[in-house]
């Protein structure tokens, strides 16, 4: 039997890291707000620690992925949502690319393609800079290793074996 549309779950791929604080914390609140407002965890990775990227001159971030479903949700509408909650959770954007005490990313929405605004907000679907970021892959793989990027047509999985990115990511032990 197949779900009507209306009921049909919708599976997104967000990407969370914080290096304020206490990160760890950051996270969970971060992963409870999301399913507070209706999100269902469907998989999620191990936490990772993560050497920063561009902007060096800050502390270790902790990275993890997670997948989550919800009926009728709409890319636009999740990353608002992602976007509130960092707000919520003190997000400051002080210096592009600085420290934070949490960042969700959208990284993948239900295969899609996507390159927009709506509301002011835009949205780059999937992310631009996932197959080039090892913080971004590494928890993804754990959890969808055989996902495909749909514009690249790679597994995340051959992203990660493929990528051209000494920072390091390692499985945090608290």
């Amino acid at each position: 039997m197949e779900l009507s549309d209306a009921k049909r779950l919708t599976t997104a791929y967000l990407g969370l890291g914080s290096n304020l604080d206490d990160r760890a914390a950051n996270l969970l609140r971060a992963l409870k707000a999301l399913r507070d407002a209706g999100l269902r965890v469907h998989a999620l990775s191990s936490i990772y620690e993560t050497e920063p990227v561009d902007y060096l001159d800050q502390p270790d971030f902790l990275n993890l992925a997670v997948a989550v479903r919800a009926p009728r949700i709409e890319p636009f509408s999740l990353l608002k949502l992602c976007l509130d909650v960092e707000t919520r959770l003190g997000r400051e954007r002080l210096i592009p690319k600085g420290a934070r005490t949490i960042d969700i990313d959208l990284l993948l929405f239900d295969g899609l393609a996507l390159d927009g605004v709506r509301d002011g907000v835009a949205l780059t679907l999937p992310h631009p800079r996932l197959h080039l970021r090892r913080f971004a892959l590494a928890p993804l793989a754990e959890i969808a290793p055989e996902l495909r990027h749909p514009v690249l047509g790679r597994t995340i999985k051959q992203l990660l074996d493929e990528l051209d990115d000494s920072a390091s990511a390692l499985i945090y032990a608290g």
